[in-house]
């Protein structure tokens, strides 16, 4: 059964991906991984692994959605500001091509977690393809080349998630920065709470980040801004999510500021 957070995160979710004015297929798609028990089963188990087991904060079915939300709301940014995705400027899709290969990959990135955290984005891939190919032929049917295009979008984004291998397209670097934006104090509280191994230094930092927006940067079309309470949350952003940000395709495009909470603020980026 659901919990309230992932109710809540389906719904923004729906909504922002409605509010996209798109065609049918990326809700399609949406509505299909959302209500997917054997997927939410598999995600659950991740993060079982992850918390309980590996000492680690949230990869499981919060995570993996918030990741998917980021993702799609990074992209529609880039859209306002006019930049194309890798999809439409190689001129092989469109705008709603890009946001789907999103979305799965958000969904799917940490499921390798539940065989462990070393390479876990090839086991993320791996677990992950006959979902793809199952929800891909519900929405496509028939269309080889849109289902095996939006397949190794979606995986490239999984397989590059970590920031530790270089990706070729805009859709794969955003996944891996939507993945570092998911750093607040939420990520962390089960493991804190529970009887998993403590005193990890990414659930100490990861529960000291209060929120992370995503906006319009005024220079570039992408500004991220990290409130912290303590500033022991310079390590997430240091040390993981400025990693990913200088791996990725989207770099270019990205403002980065970060404080604790009533200080002034740092510009990384």
């Amino acid at each position: 059964m659901k919990s309230s957070t992932e109710v809540n995160i389906d719904i923004r979710l729906i909504d922002f991906v409605n509010s996209l004015n798109l065609s049918i297929n990326a809700m399609k798609c949406l509505k299909l991984l959302l209500a997917n028990e054997e997927l939410q089963a598999a995600q659950d188990y991740a993060n079982k692994v992850s918390i309980v087991r590996l000492g680690f904060n949230d990869h499981g079915p919060v995570h993996m959605r918030t990741v998917a939300l980021n993702a799609v709301i990074m992209l529609d940014l880039l859209r306002k500001a006019g930049i194309k995705t890798s999809l439409e400027a190689d001129e092989c899709g469109d705008f709603e091509d890009s946001i789907i290969a999103v979305i799965i990959a958000g969904m799917f990135h940490d499921l390798g977690m539940g065989m462990g955290r070393q390479e876990h984005e090839l086991h993320s891939m791996i677990l992950a393809q006959p979902y793809i190919d199952k929800f891909l032929n519900e929405i496509y049917g028939n269309d080889l080349h849109k289902k095996t295009m939006l397949r190794t979008v979606a995986l490239e984004g999984i397989r590059g998630h970590m920031g530790t291998i270089a990706v070729s397209s805009i859709e794969a670097g955003i996944i891996q920065v939507a993945d570092g934006c998911d750093m607040t104090k939420g990520r962390a509280r089960i493991a804190m709470q529970s009887n998993a191994k403590t005193g990890h230094i990414h659930q100490y930092s990861a529960n000291s980040i209060e929120e992370v927006t995503l906006t319009a940067g005024k220079e570039k079309p992408i500004r991220i801004d990290v409130h912290m309470s303590n500033e022991v949350g310079f390590f997430q952003v240091e040390e993981v999510l400025m990693v990913k940000i200088a791996q990725s395709t989207a770099k270019s495009y990205i403002e980065l500021y970060a404080n604790v909470m009533g200080d002034a603020e740092k510009r990384y980026l």
